[in-house]
């Protein structure tokens, strides 16, 4: 005679829009950290939609296990990111695809933890966790509704209500997870005491510096003798380039310099038309080639658009810490990104829309090869140490086993 089937162990159950195999910085970093756990013996579900971040054709599989990691993707639209209606249905159906699968998915003493991609995604799993009797940890990258209503696009009259959502969400967390200082000010809805700073972060083992002679992605892009000041990633709304294609326009005609786009976004089909000849331009690059891409500039720019301070930290700033290249903060002086710069001595900072401070900073870059080399040293270390992977993975342990019953 056998006994009664035994309940499953509690799981950690993530929700975000992409999961490995996708790209995008939050498939990553969740990916990451999904992994670490299962390799560590948790049991953890991914609930997530079967696109990927640039290619709305594709369809991942429905259900599969990828290194422990229980996948479990949802239909959805999938018009993609070329108009804002197509994304809104896009993000809208994910919401109700997703509650299905985390009411069916979640069992009284899990832990669920949303993602903000799609954004207010933790007032759905908010809701599931209480019907459930599970644990709720929100995980922020962005925090909306503001950044919808600072950027313009379509909150209106509903964003009182949608505040009213959200701060409940946070509060009916055991933990609220933010990426920085800035942003922790921000969630006043939320005793300090519940809420942790842990930053996004890359695996600094993967992602590597490689000098300009041994990158093959410098020779294969023709930029071998160039200064080259770099973009990797998004460039959409938030992202202020205006000091960048002043600066470009301005050194249209030092054969030194030359701009490299690497990545997409709504913003890099705008410069694609209006820039100058000397703006290169090439695709997203596989998590395979993040060493070569990462280091084949010599200096990156990263920009926000000061009004989103505390609301967005852009994430690609740990990967060009780890590729040991300096960053050029296009931004507020006391944001977060240029306080990361001036704390660790990785870069510099002009002000967004200041096309005559970028250009001056290029200059003194490309004529100063010792403090380019002395700026990504430091930039390495920042990685290795403050932002390394293995301190972010401890730290989210931690957090998880704060949050448990």
């Amino acid at each position: 005679m056998t006994g009664a089937a035994q309940p499953p162990d509690p799981a950690v159950i993530f929700v975000n829009r992409f999961f490995y195999p996708d790209h995008s910085a939050t498939s990553q970093i969740l990916s990451d950290l999904a992994f670490d756990l299962a390799a560590k013996g948790r049991r953890v579900v991914v609930i997530a939609s079967r696109l990927r971040y640039d290619d709305p054709a594709a369809r991942l599989p429905a259900r599969e296990r990828v290194r422990g990691v229980e996948v479990r993707r949802v239909a959805t639209t999938g018009f993609g990111r070329a108009g804002l209606a197509g994304r809104a249905f896009d993000l809208l159906s994910f919401h109700a695809s997703a509650a299905f699968a985390l009411l069916a998915a979640v069992r009284r003493g899990d832990v669920v933890v949303a993602k903000t991609d799609p954004p207010l995604i933790s007032v759905v799993a908010g809701w599931a966790a209480a019907l459930k009797g599970a644990r709720l940890v929100n995980w922020l990258q962005d925090v909306y509704p503001e950044v919808a209503a600072a950027l313009g696009v379509g909150v209106g009259p509903a964003i009182g209500l949608l505040t009213v959502l959200r701060d409940a969400s946070l509060r009916q967390a055991r933990i609220n997870v933010v990426l920085g200082e800035t942003m922790a000010r921000r969630l006043t809805a939320v005793p300090a005491a519940r809420t942790r700073i842990i930053a996004n972060w890359v695996d600094e083992r993967a992602v590597t510096p490689i000098s300009r002679a041994d990158n093959p992605l410098r020779r294969a892009w023709g930029l071998q003798d160039a200064f080259v000041v770099g973009y990797s990633g998004n460039l959409g709304r938030a992202h202020e380039h205006v000091a960048m294609l002043g600066a470009a326009r301005a050194l249209a005609d030092d054969p030194r310099i030359v701009f490299l786009m690497i990545g997409g976004g709504q913003q890099m089909e705008a410069l694609r038309a209006a820039g100058p000849p000397n703006l290169h331009f090439q695709p997203y690059q596989d998590a395979a080639s993040l060493s070569q891409s990462l280091s084949a500039p010599d200096v990156h720019w990263i920009s926000l658009r000061p009004e989103l301070e505390g609301l967005i930290v852009p994430s690609k700033a740990y990967g060009v810490l780890a590729a040991g290249r300096p960053i050029l903060a296009v931004a507020a002086a006391d944001g977060e990104i240029a306080r990361l710069v001036a704390a660790h001595g990785c870069g510099l900072q002009c002000d967004p829309g200041d096309a005559e401070g970028f250009a001056a900073a290029v200059r003194a870059l490309a004529g100063d090869p010792d403090l380019v080399r002395r700026l990504g040293a430091a930039a390495r270390r920042a990685s290795e140490t403050t932002f390394s992977r293995q301190a972010a993975l401890a730290a989210w342990r931690a957090a998880l086993a704060a949050a448990a019953p």
